[in-house]
């Protein structure tokens, strides 16, 4: 039995680290590995998901694995699914195979697909889950957190002056950080489906959103830029260019437009880069998960503050966060500070 529990355990974490294979997309589906034994603890065969449309980790080993998978146990990341989309439901596929036994890491959080557990039950087939559950669920955070929620993850991240200015007093905001910060942001920016501006952003300072390698060529796969604000904005504004699709929510509410981008557009990780008055909004309704903060070191003494009104009247009611990481991106006077934080009260 220990044997068994030490093979299953090998094989799960060889599952978690090919769904992590580099390349493949973090959106909109989730990574996924499976690893077939057979009754001996050998690998047969093993799989894992490429994106959208491609085949699941599931059915990836079942193919390389044939008529060997007969009698196996595999070991999957995530609950297989149950549902039909562009491809057929994994517990099927399982349950044709002869599969004996299944260990699953983390349950599917996803109400259109869970449910693949009950079936492979119902069929006779062995299943315990639970196995290396927390490394499951990190391989993907965001996409468990959205459906979890019923909305996406929000990082929010700012630049700021060491005195905590956005911008000088005259208005004028290039460049707080520095050239290594805002290439080191392009790769963050990449890591999500969704960037999230105010339409005042759009007004002042036009910004293009998209996501740019080290030599300011845009990238192949974009995410979709989102302008969150009542008033028609000029057709002009570089968001509504040819270079990423664009959204324009009418709404005021960080809560609506959250629950819009979930339900009716399928996204799981929001990068709010907006100006002060919409990161207050947000901050204030508790809808910010983690915060990026690059810190310059300079002085300005006046202009615009990182964050608007929170309503904070007294140092007692301060909204504290927890530091997770410090790192120093750049050299020399292009210097600057990204800070890594989460909420205190934050639940994932």
């Amino acid at each position: 039995m220990a044997e068994s529990f030490t093979q299953e355990y090998a094989a799960m974490q060889r599952a978690l680290r090919i769904a992590a294979t580099p390349g493949v997309p973090l959106h909109p589906n989730p990574r996924v590995g499976c690893v077939l034994l057979s009754p001996d603890g050998d690998v047969v065969a093993e799989g894992y998901h490429r994106g959208a449309g491609s085949p699941h980790a599931e059915v990836d080993a079942l193919t390389a694995a044939g008529d060997r998978a007969r009698g196996t146990t595999a070991v999957v990341t995530l609950e297989p699914c149950d549902h039909t989309g562009r491809t057929g439901p994994c517990s099927r596929a399982l349950v044709e195979a002869g599969v004996r036994r299944v260990v699953v890491a983390q349950h599917d959080p996803n109400p259109l697909a869970k449910g693949g557990i009950d079936t492979l039950l119902a069929a006779g087939i062995e299943v315990e889950a639970g196995l290396l559950e927390e490394d499951a669920r990190a391989l993907n955070q965001t996409w468990t957190f959205a459906h979890e929620h019923g909305r996406p993850f929000v990082t929010w991240k700012f630049a700021t002056t060491l005195d905590g200015r956005s911008a000088a007093q005259d208005g004028t905001s290039r460049w707080v950080s520095s050239r290594p910060a805002r290439h080191d942001t392009h790769v963050l920016r990449a890591l999500c489906d969704t960037m999230l501006v105010g339409s005042g952003t759009i007004e002042v300072d036009d910004p293009q959103l998209t996501v740019r390698d080290e030599d300011d060529r845009p990238l192949p796969a974009q995410p979709l830029r989102v302008v969150m604000g009542e008033r028609d904005l000029p057709v002009d504004k570089r968001v509504f260019d040819d270079q990423a699709k664009t959204l324009h929510l009418r709404t005021r509410d960080p809560a609506e437009a959250l629950s819009t981008l979930y339900r009716e557009h399928d996204r799981h990780h929001v990068f709010l880069e907006g100006g002060p008055t919409l990161a207050a909004a947000f901050v204030q309704d508790g809808l910010v998960d983690e915060v990026v903060a690059y810190v310059a070191p300079m002085l300005l003494g006046a202009g615009r503050s990182a964050v608007g009104d929170l309503g904070i009247g007294t140092i007692a009611d301060a909204l504290r966060l927890e530091l997770v990481e410090t790192t120093v991106v750049g050299e020399g006077p292009e210097a600057n500070v990204r800070l890594l934080l989460h909420p205190i009260e934050r639940k994932i």
